[in-house]
């Protein structure tokens, strides 16, 4: 008999454990979920507001030159990897062609020594808006990237909860079988 009764305790014990585990795995699900569609609504507004396109297929979006931009051809920018997308393949080949490849730190102390070549003045202001621009879109797809982390989080601790909810199941059967 207190043998039995040593089982009930310990049955209780993982039952309340799992019980707990299960509640903790929801909230934690909960949360991310959250984050994960927050992100995503965040980084869709915020780059939709930019109104940043994507050219249409031809001249402006020469194949050879953006081969991996052609899959958006005329979109808008509104998501993280769009954005990485503009900002790697579109805007880096781009400020790649001023100055002879050299970034914006490189010109901006040349123009320095140099204050009156308005050609360097007028590369570091391209440089410094482009390098900008692209820093910028690169925090937006590192933003979405979180969110999308976020939610296969969501998705996992959902999973655990489940997990968690079956085991309880599982403990309060056997429990009843042990009484």
């Amino acid at each position: 008999m207190a043998k039995n009764n040593e089982r009930k305790v310990i049955d209780k014990v993982l039952i309340l454990f799992g019980v707990v585990a299960m509640v903790t795995l929801v909230a934690i699900g909960s949360v991310a979920w959250w984050a994960s569609s927050f992100i995503g609504n965040q980084v869709s507004t915020e780059l939709s507001a930019q109104k940043i396109s994507f050219p249409a297929k031809g001249p402006a979006l020469d194949p050879e030159e953006f081969p991996g931009l052609q899959q958006y051809a005329g979109q808008q920018v509104d998501n993280g990897v769009k954005a990485k997308a503009f900002a790697n393949e579109f805007i880096n080949v781009h400020l790649s062609k001023i100055a002879d490849g050299k970034t914006y730190s490189e010109i901006s102390n040349e123009a320095m020594a140099d204050p009156t070549n308005t050609e360097l003045q007028q590369q570091k202001t391209t440089l410094f808006q482009g390098e900008t621009l692209r820093g910028l879109l690169l925090n937006a797809y590192a933003f979405g990237t979180v969110g999308t982390i976020a939610g296969a989080a969501a998705i996992i601790a959902f999973a655990g909860a489940a997990l968690m909810f079956a085991l309880v199941l599982l403990g309060l059967r056997h429990m009843k079988r042990a009484s």
